[in-house]
């Protein structure tokens, strides 16, 4: 039987590079005999983005996209839900619309699963020897207090709680109910998944190339500071 896997990827302003993100997602070839299948949720953007994935769509009508857009700008985590809510796959990954992340590495990711051994499987950027860019100090640093105080909360020990490439089993993403339209989707996809009864996390090492905030990065330090709430709030109180 046939296998897919569902990649939801957010955009949001992206008409610059969403053509070059989705060129990487149909070249790569998926381990096992695995197709593919693209949720792209446009969480209404104000440049060309959608007509980009229009024509796009157009010139490449066998890599299977799906897409879905939002009347109103909703947020990260709401494309998310959206794109969640539609997949179809046996697996779903994350994938950001910018090329901060490779997607020939989805096969990193799969393997754990394939071989029996994972239900879910996060990237983490600080782990084994693949290339990452260096940026801010302060961001890298942010970024570590955050894993290690969800950790903290949720017994895990992630390297990477923050991480883009977050690969779940479907109907076990599906079955969570999940509020955060914004960037606090990172803290509470993790921790909901955390109490999942059995569920077996596994995480690999991947590369990043990451983006200034001058070449478009979006996130900041309100969104810091959202996290540590989500963080208390799903792994404590909720």
């Amino acid at each position: 039987m046939e296998k897919k896997l569902s990649i939801v990827i957010p955009a949001y302003n992206e008409a610059r590079t969403i053509h070059l993100i989705l060129d990487k997602v149909q070249s790569v070839a998926l381990i096992g005999g695995i197709t593919k299948e693209v949720i792209l949720v446009n969480d209404c953007s104000t440049d060309d983005t959608e007509s980009a994935i229009l024509k796009y769509m157009a010139a490449n009508p066998t890599l299977n996209i799906q897409y879905r857009k939002h009347a109103v700008n909703k947020g990260k985590g709401a494309a998310l839900h959206t794109g969640i809510r539609e997949a179809t796959g046996e697996w779903v990954i994350i994938q950001d619309a910018d090329l901060e992340y490779d997607p020939v590495e989805y096969n990193i990711l799969l393997k754990p699963i394939l071989d029996g051994f994972a239900d879910v499987v996060y990237g983490s950027r600080f782990i084994g020897g693949n290339p990452h860019r260096i940026l801010f100090f302060w961001h890298s640093i942010g970024n570590r207090w955050l894993t290690s105080m969800s950790n903290m909360c949720s017994n895990l020990n992630l390297t990477d709680m923050e991480t883009c490439y977050k690969l779940f089993n479907r109907k076990m993403i599906q079955s969570i109910e999940l509020k955060e339209n914004r960037f606090g989707f990172e803290p509470e996809v993790t921790a909901k998944i955390a109490r999942i009864p059995n569920i077996r996390i596994y995480e690999v090492g991947i590369s990043y190339y990451g983006r200034s905030y001058e070449e478009g990065k979006k996130i900041g330090w309100k969104d810091g500071f959202r996290a540590i709430y989500c963080i208390l709030k799903y792994n404590l109180f909720v």
